[in-house]
């Protein structure tokens, strides 16, 4: 019994199928994908010849534009801050005096500590702030 070549090649593309559920390795994807052109090639009556020059060339094409453009959204910082990344830069209302050493704002709702970024700063009753750092519980306004 002779299996013609677009089997095997579909074969070999569920083949790397499953490294690539087991491992989340996106390489082994892009392969497959190669190995399905490869395929369609073989369905066309390519030989063997084109058929591994269809798969090498789709895999390595794949590879090539699809890894680096993978890699910058991965290493992207997210868009939507969340918890204390996303209080830096509010604006609060001072509650009670903030120097150097302490006091208290209102930010995001809430009564916060904080201190001034500057020791010469001090921050009066009902004046508007900015939050540049969150240290710990500790506001640092300026």
């Amino acid at each position: 019994m002779d299996i013609e070549a677009w089997i095997w090649w579909l074969v070999a593309a569920a083949g790397l199928g499953i490294p690539l559920v087991l491992t989340a390795m996106p390489e082994f994807g892009m392969m497959a994908v190669g190995a399905m052109a490869a395929a369609i090639g073989a369905g066309f009556g390519l030989g063997l010849v084109a058929q591994v020059l269809i798969f090498v060339a789709v895999s390595v094409a794949l590879i090539a534009v699809v890894r680096p453009i993978a890699a910058r959204h991965r290493n992207q910082r997210p868009q939507l801050a969340t918890g204390v990344e996303a209080l830096k830069g509010r604006q609060a209302l001072v509650l009670e005096r903030v120097d150097a050493r302490g006091g208290r704002i209102k930010l995001a709702g809430e009564i916060w500590s904080a201190r001034a970024l500057d020791e010469d700063q001090v921050f009066e009753p009902g004046r508007r702030v900015d939050v540049v750092e969150i240290d710990g519980a500790t506001a640092i306004v300026m």
